[in-house]
């Protein structure tokens, strides 16, 4: 039978969108997001002497979170059309700044979680913590059948790290030795300018404060896009068409402006998905369009707060 509940209507809704400008590149404001980006590092690292560390650790990881969200929608041609030039531009912000791979990124996220969300076989991010969020999946360790509730939310204070090290380790089995040089260059760059600066207990009181306030604000942020939502065989996603697969595999968070720059305009995830290369700066007006067309349509648009969520996706690791 069928899982499809949906008319196939996104044209209708594209055309409306579009209509409105509203996937129009943003050259201009996207670069002086980039621009602000870089300035804010410079002047942290021209006066972190005086800084207190924890503070300078608070403040490096607003400009990284920045740093991250901005490599996002580089990646995903949001500013520029031109690939390429999107791509080297990327690499200040992914590689340097974070230590990441921009390769890495654009075949996990944009090649295979954007065409299948939440399809068990093709999006690795649903297979997490041993196939906790999969459909009659129990997993193989006892353990963590046991303990996947805590392993599950104490990995949060983790996920940066994580990030580097799945980096590292595409890069070098892709033998991408060019993208891998510059992100070694973030270490010498951010972490010995730091190390080189301040005293040694400084300089880790900072390192240590930046990678887990960094780690928990992008888990805290990611995990609310998907996880506790529908999830599909391959075989039942090819049942469904590209719009449905995308809203009922998607979760959107309820907010404003606060939320929307928290959050990276990843609180609009339905909408992300149905446009990725729709500016961040337009999601919030995209949202209240893709709203009301799926209340025309009577189509379920799945909408929660943020803690809501969270709640959400913890049932849902307790299921199992």
């Amino acid at each position: 039978m069928s899982k499809a509940l949906y008319v196939d209507n996104f044209d209708e809704l594209k055309e409306e969108v579009k209509a409105a400008g509203l996937l129009n590149r943003v050259p201009v404001r996207g670069t002086i997001e980039m621009v602000a980006v870089v300035v804010s590092l410079i002047v942290a690292f021209s006066t972190m002497k005086m800084w207190n560390p924890v503070l300078l650790g608070l403040f490096l990881t607003l400009v990284f979170t920045r740093a991250v969200f901005v490599s996002h929608d580089i990646l995903h041609l949001q500013y520029f059309k031109d690939k390429k030039l999107s791509f080297k531009l990327s690499y200040l912000y992914s590689a340097i700044i974070l230590s990441n791979s921009s390769s890495w990124w654009d075949y996990k996220h944009n090649v295979n979680h954007h065409t299948w969300c939440n399809v068990v076989e093709k999006d690795e991010d649903i297979r997490a913590l041993d196939g906790a969020f999969t459909p009659n999946n129990k997993g193989n360790s006892p353990f963590l059948k046991k303990y996947k509730h805590i392993i599950f939310w104490g990995a949060m204070f983790f996920m940066y790290p994580a990030f580097i090290a799945q980096s590292y380790s595409f890069v070098l089995k892709r033998k991408l030795y060019g993208e891998f040089a510059l992100m070694l260059l973030h270490w010498p760059i951010i972490w010995g300018t730091i190390f080189y600066v301040l005293p040694f207990a400084d300089a880790l009181t900072v390192f240590v404060t930046l990678n887990v306030t960094l780690s928990i604000w992008l888990a805290y942020g990611f995990i609310t896009n998907h996880l506790g939502c529908e999830v599909f065989t391959l075989e039942e996603s090819r049942e469904l068409s590209w719009m449905e697969l995308q809203m009922r595999g998607s979760r959107s968070l309820s907010g404003g402006a606060f939320i929307h720059w928290f959050y990276g305009g990843l609180n609009t995830q339905i909408e992300h998905h149905l446009f990725p290369k729709a500016p961040r700066f337009n999601l919030l007006k995209v949202q209240k369009m893709t709203k009301d067309f799926a209340k025309k349509h009577h189509m379920k648009y799945f909408e929660t707060t943020p803690l809501q969520a969270y709640v959400q996706i913890n049932d849902a690791i307790k299921a199992y």
